[in-house]
Protein backbone atom coordinates (compact mmCIF):
# COMPACT_ATOMS: atom_id res chain seq x y z
CA UNK A 1 0.00 0.00 0.00
CA UNK A 2 2.82 2.39 0.90
CA UNK A 3 4.46 1.69 -2.45
CA UNK A 4 1.20 2.42 -4.27
CA UNK A 5 0.72 5.69 -2.41
CA UNK A 6 4.34 6.65 -3.09
CA UNK A 7 3.86 5.90 -6.78
CA UNK A 8 0.69 8.01 -6.95
CA UNK A 9 2.44 10.93 -5.24
CA UNK A 10 5.34 10.61 -7.66
CA UNK A 11 3.07 10.56 -10.70
CA UNK A 12 1.10 13.52 -9.39
CA UNK A 13 4.29 15.47 -8.82
CA UNK A 14 5.48 14.71 -12.33
CA UNK A 15 2.12 15.85 -13.69
CA UNK A 16 2.30 19.13 -11.81
CA UNK A 17 5.86 19.75 -12.93
CA UNK A 18 4.99 18.87 -16.52
CA UNK A 19 1.99 21.19 -16.40
CA UNK A 20 4.15 24.04 -15.12
CA UNK A 21 6.77 23.26 -17.75
CA UNK A 22 4.16 23.30 -20.51
CA UNK A 23 2.77 26.61 -19.28
CA UNK A 24 6.24 28.14 -19.21
CA UNK A 25 6.85 26.78 -22.69
CA UNK A 26 3.62 28.34 -23.98
CA UNK A 27 4.48 31.65 -22.33
CA UNK A 28 7.96 31.59 -23.85
CA UNK A 29 6.47 31.10 -27.32
CA UNK A 30 4.90 34.57 -27.30
CA UNK A 31 7.06 36.75 -29.55
CA UNK A 32 7.21 40.43 -28.64
CA UNK A 33 7.78 42.77 -31.59
CA UNK A 34 8.83 46.32 -30.69
CA UNK A 35 7.49 48.82 -33.23
CA UNK A 36 8.77 52.40 -33.22
CA UNK A 37 6.28 55.22 -33.92
CA UNK A 38 6.43 59.01 -33.81
CA UNK A 39 3.64 60.86 -32.01
CA UNK A 40 0.49 59.51 -30.40
CA UNK A 41 -1.07 57.86 -33.45
CA UNK A 42 -1.62 54.26 -32.33
CA UNK A 43 -5.31 53.54 -32.97
CA UNK A 44 -4.74 51.40 -36.07
CA UNK A 45 -2.37 49.13 -34.16
CA UNK A 46 -5.18 47.88 -31.94
CA UNK A 47 -6.80 45.79 -34.73
CA UNK A 48 -3.32 44.73 -35.83
CA UNK A 49 -2.80 43.20 -32.40
CA UNK A 50 -6.24 41.59 -32.64
CA UNK A 51 -5.28 40.07 -35.99
CA UNK A 52 -2.16 38.58 -34.43
CA UNK A 53 -3.83 36.97 -31.42
CA UNK A 54 -3.68 33.46 -32.91
CA UNK A 55 -0.06 33.91 -34.01
CA UNK A 56 1.30 34.35 -30.46
CA UNK A 57 2.79 37.69 -31.51
CA UNK A 58 2.51 40.70 -29.24
CA UNK A 59 3.08 44.25 -30.49
CA UNK A 60 4.90 46.60 -28.12
CA UNK A 61 4.64 50.23 -29.22
CA UNK A 62 7.75 52.36 -28.63
CA UNK A 63 7.08 56.10 -29.06
CA UNK A 64 9.69 58.60 -30.21
CA UNK A 65 9.56 62.38 -29.96
CA UNK A 66 10.73 63.21 -33.50
CA UNK A 67 11.73 61.75 -36.86
CA UNK A 68 15.48 61.74 -36.25
CA UNK A 69 15.39 58.84 -33.76
CA UNK A 70 13.50 55.69 -34.89
CA UNK A 71 15.72 54.67 -37.81
CA UNK A 72 18.89 54.77 -35.74
CA UNK A 73 17.11 52.91 -32.95
CA UNK A 74 16.09 50.23 -35.44
CA UNK A 75 19.60 49.97 -36.87
CA UNK A 76 20.99 49.66 -33.33
CA UNK A 77 18.57 46.84 -32.46
CA UNK A 78 16.66 48.82 -29.82
CA UNK A 79 13.41 48.11 -31.71
CA UNK A 80 12.42 45.45 -34.24
CA UNK A 81 10.42 47.51 -36.75
CA UNK A 82 9.36 51.09 -37.23
CA UNK A 83 6.33 52.59 -38.94
CA UNK A 84 6.53 56.37 -39.08
CA UNK A 85 8.03 57.41 -42.41
CA UNK A 86 7.46 57.44 -46.15
CA UNK A 87 9.75 55.97 -48.79
CA UNK A 88 11.45 59.26 -49.67
CA UNK A 89 12.38 59.89 -46.03
CA UNK A 90 13.80 56.38 -45.62
CA UNK A 91 15.84 56.63 -48.80
CA UNK A 92 17.36 59.91 -47.62
CA UNK A 93 18.20 58.38 -44.22
CA UNK A 94 19.85 55.40 -45.90
CA UNK A 95 21.87 57.63 -48.23
CA UNK A 96 23.01 60.12 -45.59
CA UNK A 97 23.56 57.78 -42.63
CA UNK A 98 24.48 54.53 -44.34
CA UNK A 99 21.79 52.55 -42.51
CA UNK A 100 20.99 48.99 -43.61
CA UNK A 101 17.19 49.30 -43.49
CA UNK A 102 14.48 48.20 -45.90
CA UNK A 103 10.70 48.57 -46.29
CA UNK A 104 8.73 45.34 -45.91
CA UNK A 105 5.16 46.62 -46.30
CA UNK A 106 2.88 49.63 -46.83
CA UNK A 107 0.74 51.33 -44.20
CA UNK A 108 -0.80 54.68 -45.07
CA UNK A 109 -0.37 57.77 -47.15
CA UNK A 110 -0.80 61.06 -45.34
CA UNK A 111 -1.74 64.01 -47.53
CA UNK A 112 0.45 66.96 -46.47
CA UNK A 113 -1.70 70.01 -45.79
CA UNK A 114 -1.25 73.74 -45.33
CA UNK A 115 -2.88 75.08 -42.15
CA UNK A 116 -3.47 78.58 -40.83
CA UNK A 117 -5.05 80.35 -37.87
CA UNK A 118 -5.04 83.69 -39.66
CA UNK A 119 -6.39 83.14 -43.16
CA UNK A 120 -8.92 80.87 -44.87
CA UNK A 121 -7.41 80.55 -48.35
CA UNK A 122 -3.97 80.70 -49.95
CA UNK A 123 -5.15 83.68 -52.01
CA UNK A 124 -5.10 85.72 -48.78
CA UNK A 125 -1.36 85.35 -48.31
CA UNK A 126 0.46 88.69 -48.49
CA UNK A 127 3.92 89.77 -49.57
CA UNK A 128 6.55 88.79 -47.01
CA UNK A 129 4.31 86.41 -45.07
CA UNK A 130 6.01 83.66 -43.06
CA UNK A 131 5.31 80.00 -43.73
CA UNK A 132 6.62 77.26 -41.46
CA UNK A 133 7.81 74.01 -43.04
CA UNK A 134 9.50 70.87 -41.61
CA UNK A 135 13.25 71.23 -41.33
CA UNK A 136 14.08 67.68 -42.49
CA UNK A 137 14.93 67.46 -46.17
CA UNK A 138 12.23 65.07 -47.34
CA UNK A 139 9.22 66.47 -45.46
CA UNK A 140 10.40 70.02 -46.04
CA UNK A 141 10.84 69.25 -49.73
CA UNK A 142 7.43 67.64 -49.89
CA UNK A 143 5.96 70.74 -48.22
CA UNK A 144 7.56 72.95 -50.84
CA UNK A 145 6.04 70.75 -53.57
CA UNK A 146 2.61 71.33 -51.97
CA UNK A 147 3.21 75.09 -52.04
CA UNK A 148 4.28 74.85 -55.67
CA UNK A 149 1.08 72.99 -56.55
CA UNK A 150 -0.82 75.77 -54.78
CA UNK A 151 0.80 78.25 -57.19
CA UNK A 152 2.78 80.11 -54.52
CA UNK A 153 6.30 79.24 -55.66
CA UNK A 154 8.16 77.51 -58.48
CA UNK A 155 10.92 74.94 -57.86
CA UNK A 156 13.91 73.68 -59.79
CA UNK A 157 12.53 70.55 -61.47
CA UNK A 158 15.92 68.84 -61.44
CA UNK A 159 15.66 68.44 -57.65
CA UNK A 160 12.84 65.92 -57.98
CA UNK A 161 10.89 65.03 -54.84
CA UNK A 162 13.26 66.57 -52.30
CA UNK A 163 13.91 70.22 -53.14
CA UNK A 164 15.12 72.67 -50.50
CA UNK A 165 14.37 76.34 -49.96
CA UNK A 166 17.48 77.20 -51.98
CA UNK A 167 15.88 75.43 -54.97
CA UNK A 168 13.02 77.95 -55.19
CA UNK A 169 13.41 79.75 -58.51
CA UNK A 170 10.26 81.88 -58.34
CA UNK A 171 8.69 83.41 -55.22
CA UNK A 172 6.38 86.24 -56.35
CA UNK A 173 5.13 87.06 -52.84
CA UNK A 174 8.65 86.91 -51.38
CA UNK A 175 7.37 84.48 -48.78
CA UNK A 176 9.70 83.76 -45.87
CA UNK A 177 10.13 80.09 -44.99
CA UNK A 178 10.72 79.14 -41.36
CA UNK A 179 12.26 75.67 -41.12
CA UNK A 180 11.30 73.97 -37.84
CA UNK A 181 11.38 70.46 -36.41
CA UNK A 182 8.11 68.93 -37.60
CA UNK A 183 6.64 68.18 -34.16
CA UNK A 184 7.00 71.83 -33.09
CA UNK A 185 5.26 73.38 -36.08
CA UNK A 186 1.63 73.20 -34.80
CA UNK A 187 2.56 75.36 -31.80
CA UNK A 188 3.83 78.04 -34.19
CA UNK A 189 0.51 78.47 -36.01
CA UNK A 190 -0.38 81.68 -34.11
CA UNK A 191 2.97 83.22 -35.10
CA UNK A 192 3.06 82.52 -38.85
CA UNK A 193 0.71 83.13 -41.75
CA UNK A 194 0.51 79.42 -42.53
CA UNK A 195 2.32 76.15 -41.90
CA UNK A 196 2.89 72.79 -43.54
CA UNK A 197 2.08 70.17 -40.89
CA UNK A 198 2.61 66.43 -41.07
CA UNK A 199 -0.46 64.27 -40.59
CA UNK A 200 0.44 62.70 -37.25
CA UNK A 201 1.36 66.04 -35.68
CA UNK A 202 -1.81 67.63 -37.06
CA UNK A 203 -3.78 64.81 -35.47
CA UNK A 204 -2.01 65.16 -32.12
CA UNK A 205 -2.70 68.92 -32.17
CA UNK A 206 -6.40 68.38 -32.89
CA UNK A 207 -6.39 69.74 -36.44
CA UNK A 208 -9.01 68.49 -38.89
CA UNK A 209 -7.80 68.53 -42.51
CA UNK A 210 -11.35 68.96 -43.80
CA UNK A 211 -12.06 71.95 -41.58
CA UNK A 212 -8.70 73.53 -40.77
CA UNK A 213 -6.54 73.06 -43.87
CA UNK A 214 -6.47 76.02 -46.24
CA UNK A 215 -4.89 73.95 -49.00
CA UNK A 216 -4.27 70.25 -49.64
CA UNK A 217 -3.49 67.99 -52.56
CA UNK A 218 -6.23 65.35 -52.90
CA UNK A 219 -5.03 61.77 -53.08
CA UNK A 220 -7.44 59.85 -55.30
CA UNK A 221 -5.40 56.71 -55.82
CA UNK A 222 -2.25 55.03 -54.58
CA UNK A 223 0.53 54.57 -57.11
CA UNK A 224 3.06 51.80 -56.57
CA UNK A 225 6.00 54.18 -57.01
CA UNK A 226 4.59 57.01 -54.90
CA UNK A 227 7.56 58.09 -52.73
CA UNK A 228 5.25 59.39 -50.00
CA UNK A 229 3.66 56.06 -49.11
CA UNK A 230 4.35 55.30 -45.45
CA UNK A 231 5.97 51.96 -44.76
CA UNK A 232 6.87 49.37 -42.15
CA UNK A 233 10.66 49.15 -42.03
CA UNK A 234 13.00 46.39 -40.86
CA UNK A 235 16.74 45.87 -40.78
CA UNK A 236 18.09 44.53 -44.06
CA UNK A 237 18.96 41.19 -42.48
CA UNK A 238 15.34 40.80 -41.33
CA UNK A 239 13.54 41.55 -44.58
CA UNK A 240 12.31 37.94 -44.86
CA UNK A 241 11.67 37.44 -41.15
CA UNK A 242 8.48 35.38 -40.91
CA UNK A 243 7.24 37.07 -37.74
CA UNK A 244 7.73 40.57 -39.13
CA UNK A 245 5.96 39.67 -42.38
CA UNK A 246 3.04 38.40 -40.29
CA UNK A 247 2.90 41.84 -38.67
CA UNK A 248 2.71 43.42 -42.14
CA UNK A 249 -0.06 41.03 -43.16
CA UNK A 250 -1.94 41.79 -39.94
CA UNK A 251 -1.74 45.49 -40.76
CA UNK A 252 -2.92 45.11 -44.36
CA UNK A 253 -6.41 43.96 -43.38
CA UNK A 254 -9.92 45.43 -43.82
CA UNK A 255 -10.47 46.00 -40.09
CA UNK A 256 -7.31 48.12 -39.93
CA UNK A 257 -8.40 50.11 -42.98
CA UNK A 258 -11.77 50.72 -41.30
CA UNK A 259 -10.12 52.11 -38.17
CA UNK A 260 -7.92 54.39 -40.29
CA UNK A 261 -10.87 55.71 -42.28
CA UNK A 262 -13.25 56.04 -39.33
CA UNK A 263 -10.77 57.54 -36.89
CA UNK A 264 -8.80 59.94 -39.04
CA UNK A 265 -11.37 61.06 -41.61
CA UNK A 266 -9.01 61.66 -44.52
CA UNK A 267 -5.95 62.61 -42.47
CA UNK A 268 -4.56 59.20 -43.41
CA UNK A 269 -5.51 56.86 -46.27
CA UNK A 270 -4.81 53.08 -46.33
CA UNK A 271 -1.98 52.47 -48.79
CA UNK A 272 -2.13 48.80 -49.64
CA UNK A 273 -4.02 46.95 -52.35
CA UNK A 274 -7.20 45.01 -51.58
Amino acid sequence: MKKVIYLLILLLSIGILTGCSNKEELDSEVVVVKVGLVGEMTEMWEPVQENLKDENIKIEIVKFADYTLPNQALADGEIDLNAFQHVAFLNNEINTKGLDLTPIGNTIIAPLNLYSKKINDVSQLKSGDKIAIPNDLTNGGRGLKVLETAGLIKLDKSKGYIPSVSDIIENPLKLEFIEVEASNIPSLLPDVAAAIINGNHAHDYGLDPKKDAIYSIPVDEIEEDNPYINIIVARGEDKDNEVYLKVVNAYNQPNVAKVINDTFGGLYIPAWKN
